[in-house]
């Protein structure tokens, strides 16, 4: 979201032992009889990163492109379009009262033909019909960005509700606005409210919709209600849609109750590419080191705690914070956020202008080994912190153990620690560095060097 319109919210760190209680306490997700929506953390691409409000059709055709030909074949597959997409004119959205819509005659958002011209079909607008179908043709993922609601104009004009006898002041709850949102009204928890999102995903199914970003609704406020209706209306299509919850932090109480919905949520507020920032907003990198710690437990087939998004690579034209520029983030702290979101299980979704990612940027992504921690690594925790040093551990494929370890210092450290002092089963491993694919002699202890901010992901066999 745009910083000006963003709520401010920090995690205070004391919060963290009652992160762990609570989600300690959490049962497996509901239903495991059924076919599991989303069995690995979801890789893909999210327009918001270097697009912000702007993205028009050929960039996202373009970023698309490349996302099939260099990154598909290693598991990045959605392909995802978020907010901004029905505005006529996104850069007035600081003043939103200059900002002009498109609506369907159900008062539902429709793309703006003038940005996604294969919109239009024998002059009716589909959506994104055409834009979802090129997308599968390409054998990925289609998804789009939403903020909960329904449109204040819609309201205005009093329009029907599709497929219902229900008419939008049916539906709206004037008195539940997002804090930083000034485009939709909350909806009521009452038969209108569920008709409304009935017809919401009955239009997404029809645009060949797999992934649901819903803004505003997990925190700041948190709209229990609203995701239960979303849930029940993506049920009803019988399509196996991705439930996405923004933004964050959503409280660890609730931890059981989001996943009995959406199979991911965001765990903070907005993640930029600072390692450390002073102010609340955004987050930071190191931020998370926290946080993902907390969650561990939690990242489990058909629900996975969500860091936000990846801001590496080139985050541009129109970034959705600051300006247009390579990230900030240096190479190794790039590596250690990578690495981080991949051993704690957090879905991958990158931000990156694909169309002038750099050789450097398309190794750091195209690791295979490091996807493989993040898509079939299993049972990982934080196994050990001493002051600036974070540690952990998973399981992987059959015989494979993975050891990340992080240094969040200013300066190198050095690591001298037996496997014993990481919990973990035998007495020796021959290690395998997955970064640098290099492989190291059999042995006891952990001998290395960890550059300031940087990291080494091990990969443990016994010999």
């Amino acid at each position: 979201m745009p910083r000006s319109f963003r709520f401010r919210s920090i995690l205070a760190l004391g919060t963290v032992a009652a992160y762990i209680t609570a989600i300690a306490q959490v049962p497996a997700p509901i239903n495991p009889s059924r076919t599991i929506v989303a069995s690995a953390p979801p890789m893909g691409w999210n327009s918001w990163d270097s697009y912000g409000l702007t993205i028009t059709e050929s960039q996202f055709r373009d970023n698309v492109d490349v996302l099939a030909k260099v990154l598909k074949p290693f598991g990045w597959n959605y392909a995802v379009i978020d907010e901004g997409w029905f505005m006529k004119n996104p850069l007035d959205r600081p003043t939103p009262e200059k900002l002009i819509f498109e609506l369907d005659a159900n008062g539902r958002y429709i793309p703006v033909p003038a940005r996604f011209p294969s919109s239009l079909s024998n002059g009716r607008n589909t959506g994104f019909a055409a834009l979802g179908a090129y997308v599968h043709s390409l054998g990925l993922k289609f998804g789009i960005h939403i903020v909960r609601g329904i449109p204040r104009e819609s309201v205005v004009r009093n329009l029907p509700v599709a497929g219902s006898r229900f008419h939008a002041q049916d539906v709206a709850d004037k008195t539940d606005a997002c804090p930083w949102d000034p485009t939709n009204w909350g909806v009521r928890d009452t038969p209108a409210g569920q008709a409304w999102y009935d017809s919401l995903l009955a239009q997404y199914v029809s645009w060949g919709v797999d992934f649901l970003k819903v803004d505003c609704i997990s925190d700041h406020p948190y709209k229990p209600g609203e995701i239960r209706m979303i849930h029940r209306a993506i049920l009803k299509t019988g399509r196996p849609i991705i439930l996405s919850l923004s933004p964050g932090p959503t409280s660890p109480g609730l931890a059981r109750e989001v996943a009995s919905y959406a199979q991911m949520w965001r765990i903070s507020d907005d993640v930029w590419d600072y390692w450390t920032n002073p102010k609340a907003f955004p987050r930071s990198v190191h931020d998370q080191f926290e946080l993902t710690a907390a969650w561990s437990s939690y990242a489990r087939p058909g629900n996975w705690p969500d860091a936000d998004m990846l801001p590496l690579g080139y985050l541009g034209p129109e970034p959705g914070e600051g300006k247009a520029r390579n990230t900030r983030l240096t190479t190794d702290e790039q590596q250690s956020m990578l690495t981080l979101w991949a051993i704690a299980r957090s879905p991958l979704i990158l931000g990156a202008n694909l169309t002038k990612l750099d050789d450097w940027t398309t190794k750091l992504l195209t690791n295979k080994d490091v996807i493989d921690v993040n898509q079939f690594g299993h049972e990982q925790r934080q196994v050990a912190r001493e002051g600036n040093t974070v540690t952990w551990s998973a399981k992987g494929r059959p015989g494979i153990l993975y050891l990340a370890l992080f240094n969040l210092s200013d300066m190198p450290v050095n690591i001298d620690r037996p496997y014993a002092f990481y919990n973990l089963p035998g007495d020796s491993y021959k290690t395998r560095e997955l970064w640098s694919q290099t492989d190291g002699d059999t042995s006891a202890s952990v001998h290395l060097v960890l550059p300031p901010h940087g990291c080494k992901l091990l990969e443990l066999r016994r010999p």
